[in-house]
């Protein structure tokens, strides 16, 4: 399914989210994309009219970011236990 018309889902079943819920349910939708290799380029342009969204892809590639520099972290240290 396309990410166009994942939009237009949202767009329609999000007015049956409570408002508090919103965020949550957003993050969820981004994560199903992006677990089914939806491109963030993609999502951005499909929901560029809907702020939950965004926000949910934000936090998403910032966690995305932060494991990565944990990952990293780790490498390095294993690195200098190998050195030792």
């Amino acid at each position: 399914m396309s990410e166009i018309v994942i939009s237009e889902i949202w767009s329609e079943l999000k007015r049956y989210v409570n408002t508090v819920d919103r965020a949550d349910a957003a993050e969820t939708i981004v994560s199903i994309l992006i677990d089914h290799d939806s491109d963030v380029d993609d999502i951005r342009e499909a929901f560029k009219g809907d702020s939950d969204i965004k926000r949910a892809l934000t936090v998403y590639l910032d966690n995305d970011r932060d494991y990565a520099e944990d990952e990293d972290a780790e490498d390095e240290e294993d690195e200098h236990d190998w050195e030792d």
